[in-house]
């Protein structure tokens, strides 16, 4: 069950969920959801350093991309085909018996903008600013600019609390991120 805009501000209010900073009602908050806001700083990838990414090979991926901060009020330019990674201005912190998912923005797909390739859901225990898989499946360039409406967030509430929360399992890769981080796949193979 997906928690309406009522049920929403309830769990703000009962701190359930916790957006910091504070959303903007007027603006932020949907009939079932919570748009977030883009972020200045972006993961770029310097994609003529290797021929190709090899997840047995030990390529540190964070060594495949380079950090770019885009001042407010200036312009980040996704071209055709690129995937970057972006993160949102709010973070979001979620109890133990609530999951989040990560949608994207129909007025930005219809340009051909996708902000998540697979990673939609945010377990129970969630801490940190949301890492977008930020892509152009488009034709042409978009301008994206750091304070627009970039996603949103819809919840639902879990049929009992977890017993092993995402902040505090030890294998959580991204726990309190605070920028967009690259991959830790790299982590896994030991």
């Amino acid at each position: 069950m997906v928690l309406s805009d009522r049920d929403i501000l309830r769990y703000i209010e009962q701190g359930k969920i916790r957006i910091t900073p504070a959303i903007d009602l007027e603006t932020q908050l949907g009939s079932c959801s919570v748009d977030l806001r883009l972020g200045n700083t972006f993961r770029v990838f310097e994609h003529s350093r290797y021929p190709f990414i090899d997840l047995r090979g030990g390529v540190d991926v964070d060594q495949l991309m380079r950090e770019v901060t885009v001042p407010d009020g200036d312009v980040f330019v996704l071209h055709p085909g690129q995937l970057v990674l972006g993160m949102t201005v709010e973070k979001i912190e979620l109890d133990a018996d609530l999951l989040a998912r990560l949608e994207g923005r129909s007025s930005l797909g219809r340009l051909g903008i996708i902000v998540h390739g697979t990673s939609s859901v945010f377990d129970p225990g969630w801490v940190g600013n949301a890492t977008l898989e930020l892509g152009n499946v488009g034709i042409i360039p978009v301008g994206l600019y750091p304070g627009m409406r970039v996603c949103s967030f819809t919840f639902e509430p879990l049929s009992s609390p977890s017993e092993n929360p995402y902040s505090q399992r030890k294998a959580s890769k991204y726990v309190n991120q605070i920028g967009p981080l690259a991959s830790k796949i790299r982590s896994e193979q030991q």
